[in-house]
């Protein structure tokens, strides 16, 4: 049902570099790109973006916004949230299981928006 999200950006390229590297472990790769928006996915799957908002004001964080993101693995879920770390995100909330079957590692992107990468199941 979810086409794509995007995330607001006061810096395009710093976000992008920042998404191209940790994105690429998920196996994503920009699939739309022009000078005021980049999205990251996989062909036919749902796409997570950065913009620079249309109406001219700054970005900024939205207080209880947040996107998820499938890392198929809890092993992936623990790769993920270090490669988020080590490009400079901060942490929100380091993995484990939040309760039976759900597996999550919570962040903040260099720009301060929060995510998590997450699995369902062992």
């Amino acid at each position: 049902m979810i086409g794509y999200v995007t995330l607001g950006t006061n810096d395009i390229m710093r976000i992008a570099a920042f998404y191209d590297v940790l994105l690429g472990g998920l196996g994503a790769k920009r699939l739309m790109e022009m000078p005021h928006v980049i999205l990251w996915g996989q062909p036919g799957q749902p796409m997570l973006g950065v913009i620079r908002p249309h109406n001219g004001q700054p970005a900024t964080v939205g207080n209880g916004t947040m996107v998820s993101l499938a890392a198929g693995s809890r092993q992936a879920v623990d790769e993920m949230y270090a490669r988020a770390l080590s490009l400079g995100a901060t942490d929100e909330g380091a993995p484990g299981e939040r309760f039976k079957g759900f597996y999550a590692g919570y962040w903040r992107d260099i720009d301060g928006n929060k995510l998590n990468f997450f699995h369902m199941g062992a």
